[in-house]
């Protein structure tokens, strides 16, 4: 069975927004979410928990989401926040 997936690009200044979008494409999402993170500096409490959110789906519906050009800060805060097991990273 072939995998669907999905890419979205999250923009650096409404990331939480961004999420939200990726939340609500899980449903189309045969196999992967990849989420675009090039052009996020930093992420804010409402994306962490955006985030949190978006794995919880993303499990429940056996999606994997793959985060793709996060920065080392962004990293060290999914860390602190034990999201990092959550999601597949990808340089």
């Amino acid at each position: 069975m072939p995998v669907n997936t999905v890419l979205l690009d999250i923009n650096g200044a409404r990331v939480a927004p961004a999420l939200q979008e990726a939340l609500e494409k899980l449903d189309g999402a045969g196999g992967e979410v990849v989420l675009n993170f090039t052009s996020v500096d930093r992420v804010d409490p409402n994306a962490l928990k955006a985030l949190e959110k978006l794995a919880g789906a993303a499990d429940d519906k056996a999606v994997k989401i793959v985060l793709r050009g996060v920065n080392v800060g962004t990293y060290k805060a999914l860390k602190l926040m034990k999201l990092t097991p959550r999601f597949s990273f990808q340089s």
